[in-house]
């Protein structure tokens, strides 16, 4: 009769067998010219920039939620699932045998563990205080350089900034974000209040500590919120604190759920905020509000290009 952990470890065994076959159990970890590394990403951050330098891992975290909430870059179905993040499945992380860990301080606490089983490389994107942006482009070298494609780094640090100057000049050059009452302004001459929204009555608020807010001003915008965060963003904040930004535009990272939205259409206080009446709001799709390069890259250009675009009414 077959046991419940025999029966688990088939299961794993079977998982993983695709990456496992057509490697020697004697081959050594990699090296520059070596075949090309076996990666586990942990941290999406890390994912993301492993993807950029075109590295793809073997094996990530929480993959259906990452399709959902980065959307970009795409990841193949081939690449296996290793559970949540901040306890991911360290039996098949061992049975797919990378060789080399990505993670970040996020997940300290198991880092041990990990290095029980392959070389973790750990590095910080998101710390209090400090702008995020700088740290994910260094991490495109940093990780180009330990897998032995130091040229793949400059190639996507050459890519971003490509596209990143490519925001700036739509922002540049458009005029369509002032809105109702833009008076012939550009989409650079406003500041931007950068929230998400969770319910009707509350907004979180990315600071200059946020990817948001790193790449506003990378692309010749103003991140309205100057105001202390807590870490990358301020929540819950009452949402008519919006109207002590009168000048702002707002724009709104993610979806806003249909219930929220349904109650902010018939809100008196959402309605007569002066970005809200003057139809200087913009809702943009999904983007991972704590990724790496390539969410950087997805804000800069859904932002430029919705703020470029003339109003079309309400946007809720």
């Amino acid at each position: 009769m077959t046991t419940p952990d025999l029966t688990r470890r088939r299961l794993l065994t079977l998982a993983a067998g695709g990456l496992l076959a057509g490697r020697s159990a004697g081959r050594p970890a990699f090296a520059a010219g070596a075949d090309r590394p076996r990666l586990a990403a942990i941290d999406w951050a890390m994912l993301e920039t492993a993807v950029a330098i075109g590295h793809m891992p073997v094996a990530a975290c929480e993959l259906i939620r990452f399709r959902a909430d980065a959307v970009t870059p795409a990841i193949p179905a081939g690449v296996v699932d290793l559970g949540l993040r901040g306890a991911p499945n360290f039996e098949l992380l061992q049975l797919i045998r990378p060789d080399l860990i990505l993670t970040s301080p996020y997940y300290v606490a198991r880092e041990a563990q990990m290095r029980a089983i392959a070389p973790v490389m750990s590095l910080p994107f998101y710390v209090p205080g400090e702008a995020p942006l700088p740290k994910a482009l260094a991490a495109l070298d940093a990780l180009a350089l330990a897998v032995g494609d130091p040229g793949a780094g400059m190639s996507a640090r050459a890519r971003a900034d490509a596209g990143f100057d490519a925001a700036a000049a739509r922002i540049a050059g458009g005029q369509g974000g002032g809105g109702q009452d833009g008076g012939g302004q550009g989409a650079s001459d406003r500041a931007v209040c950068v929230i998400n929204i969770g319910d009707a009555r509350h907004f979180r608020a990315f600071g200059p500590d946020s990817l948001f807010g790193n790449v506003l001003t990378r692309i010749g915008l103003r991140n309205a919120w100057d105001r202390p965060t807590q870490f990358a963003f301020l929540a819950p904040v009452p949402i008519e604190t919006l109207a002590e930004f009168p000048d702002a535009s707002i724009v709104i990272v993610s979806d806003v759920p249909v219930a929220a939205a349904r109650s902010l259409g018939r809100s008196a206080i959402w309605r007569a905020l002066p970005a809200v009446a003057a139809g200087r709001v913009r809702v943009l799709p999904d983007v991972s509000a704590f990724g790496g390069v390539l969410a950087a890259l997805r804000f800069a250009e859904l932002v430029s290009s919705a703020l470029v675009a003339p109003p079309n009414g309400s946007a809720l």
